[in-house]
């Protein structure tokens, strides 16, 4: 499967943006979907997953109750609505296929991962 990441940009403490990974190959629904992120300097941390179903979903605590991950299986596409954003949310955002289908937090379990798009909070 390959995934497109979009919907990064510049945005002000506590502002929101939405971002949106499309995928295309293979069925979407097999996959479970996730986001991960990388601030400049640090490793890559875990952000959000869902279920391949779109039932169940998980988030890292430092994003729970500011960001939800949702998806469309009939659009192929996994979103992530970021809400009061932090100067601390600055990062590259990536999503991710895993092909158990059940969310996980660990990158490893991840087959497959799109290319990134920037996200810079501004304080």
């Amino acid at each position: 499967v390959q995934l497109q990441a979009s919907g990064g940009g510049l945005v002000q403490a506590g502002g929101s943006l939405r971002l949106s990974c499309a995928a295309s190959g293979r069925t979407f629904s097999r996959y479970a979907m996730g986001w991960f992120r990388q601030a400049p300097g640090k490793e890559r941390e875990f952000v959000a997953a869902i279920h391949r179903s779109g039932l169940n979903t998980y988030y890292a605590s430092s994003v729970k109750g500011r960001f939800t991950i949702s998806r469309d299986n009939a659009k192929n596409t996994v979103y992530l609505q970021m809400n009061s954003l932090k100067a601390e949310d600055t990062a590259v955002y990536y999503c991710a296929a895993d092909d158990s289908g059940l969310i996980s937090e660990r990158d490893i379990n991840y087959d497959y991962w799109g290319q990134g798009t920037e996200v810079t909070v501004s304080s």
